[in-house]
């Protein structure tokens, strides 16, 4: 049969439909009312068909890419934002995942924020799941981990760029707009949400995270048909290509500095622990770990709590903190209770001295404590008898007389003899 040769009803219109395309600023329904109006004889059917064959507002298809991966050349990582029930309630969550790109070997947990300490802790944990590292981490362009640029020029930030030093890898950035480039991280999300998240509930975020390891466990060990195994069988041939872990891979933690409050509590997260209630008004150094919160007051550690996870606020006590029902406030500070124990001289001097200062004099204790803790004992004694005997209670002139009396007994001349001044 010869082929049937047939002119479109809309070809004598081509001029005009792209004039109004462009015109109806792409709505092809204004367009075939406009024909209409000027006596044109055709169907909105035929009018699209003939837009698509003349890819009028329908640019043609590209060919989708296609990205090969050696073992242990590369691993990618993103998130993305879920709901999940927890605790009988849907809360939303941040899932961030990790993938091996020639194994397809997954790994993923939830959050309820993504910063860059909780991708420190999730990379940690990842890592030592798979038992190794790839050679490249691919990323978006997400400030958690850049710090300038994207692409190709992407700069991390220098806490993420040592992090990646100490595990022997790099971080990459695919170019803005090229969200293909890391497919096979972005794939597995529409799985978890489709068959991990659909129809459980957890009692708690550290129950989700549980039964997610466990999950990817049994994800990870199942055939698939595209890759003629299981990506466990095909980590097997990867696992020798892989950077071994650090002899010693050091617990990831943040730094905080906060100040008792008046309840005896310091806030992190909007969630508020309990320290010991004499230390109110104190700075505390606070180090968050992945599932600790640690009070130190120097290098003393004063409180350690279990990290609160939820997103409603939270106060966490322990009985310890709290003064006991009924008991007094103590009249002295810890400073002043110290010094008290120390010689007569000092003790002497700091009874006179809180007399002689404003308030509970605190502020004039802790410096005198200093003073004591800082200077060899036999020049804060000499010193301090001295000043006693003067009524001299200005600190500063106190350490003037400290550094002369160390100057005298400590900075002799060599062999032990005196200059013919100090025989003056």
């Amino acid at each position: 049969m010869p082929p049937l040769e047939r002119a479109s009803k809309a070809e004598p219109y081509k001029d005009d439909i792209v004039a109004l395309f462009l015109q109806c600023k792409g709505n092809l329904v204004r367009v075939h009312e406009e024909l209409v109006a000027q006596g044109a004889a055709i169907s909105y059917p035929a009018l699209t068909a003939f837009c698509r064959r003349h890819s009028i507002g329908h640019p043609p298809p590209r060919p989708a890419g296609h990205y090969d991966f050696g073992p242990g050349q590369e691993m990618q990582h993103d998130t993305s934002p879920h709901r999940a029930m927890i605790g009988g309630a849907q809360q939303p969550v941040e899932t961030a995942s990790l993938v091996l790109c020639y194994s397809r070997m997954l790994f993923f947990q939830c959050y309820p924020t993504f910063n860059r300490f909780t991708c420190k802790v999730f990379l940690t944990d990842a890592l030592d799941y798979f038992q190794g590292v790839a050679t490249v981490c691919m990323i978006d362009n997400t400030h958690v981990v850049v710090a300038s640029g994207t692409g190709r020029d992407m700069v991390p930030a220098p806490e993420m760029a040592a992090f990646a030093e100490r595990f022997n890898f790099t971080f990459r950035a695919h170019e803005k707009g090229d969200a293909n480039r890391s497919a096979r991280v972005e794939r597995p999300f529409s799985f978890i949400e489709g068959n991990f998240l659909a129809g459980r509930s957890f009692a708690d975020l550290d129950d989700l995270n549980r039964q997610a390891k466990a999950f990817c466990d049994k994800a990870n060990a199942k055939a698939r048909r595209h890759l003629h195994g299981s990506p466990r069988e095909l980590f097997a041939a990867e696992r020798p290509h892989l950077h071994g872990l650090p002899l010693f891979v050091p617990e990831v933690y943040a730094l905080h500095h906060r100040i008792v409050d008046v309840e005896g509590y310091v806030s992190l997260d909007r969630h508020r622990y309990s320290v010991p209630y004499a230390l109110i008004g104190r700075r505390l150094e606070l180090r968050e770990t992945k599932d600790r919160i640690d009070a130190y007051l120097g290098p003393r550690l004063v409180a350690s709590h279990r990290k609160a996870v939820a997103r409603t606020t939270v106060r966490v006590t322990l009985p310890e903190h709290r003064p006991r029902r009924g008991e007094a406030r103590p009249k002295t500070s810890p400073e002043e209770q110290e010094l008290l124990q120390t010689a007569p001289p000092l003790r002497d001097y700091a009874t006179e001295l809180k007399r002689q200062s404003a308030g509970r004099g605190t502020l004039a204790l802790r410096r005198l404590l200093a003073l004591y803790r800082e200077y060899p004992r036999e020049a804060v004694a000499k010193a301090v008898t001295t000043a006693l005997e003067y009524r001299l209670f200005d600190l500063d002139r106190l350490e003037r007389l400290i550094l002369r009396t160390l100057a005298k007994d400590y900075f002799v001349l060599p062999g032990g003899g005196h200059s013919d001044d100090d025989h003056e």
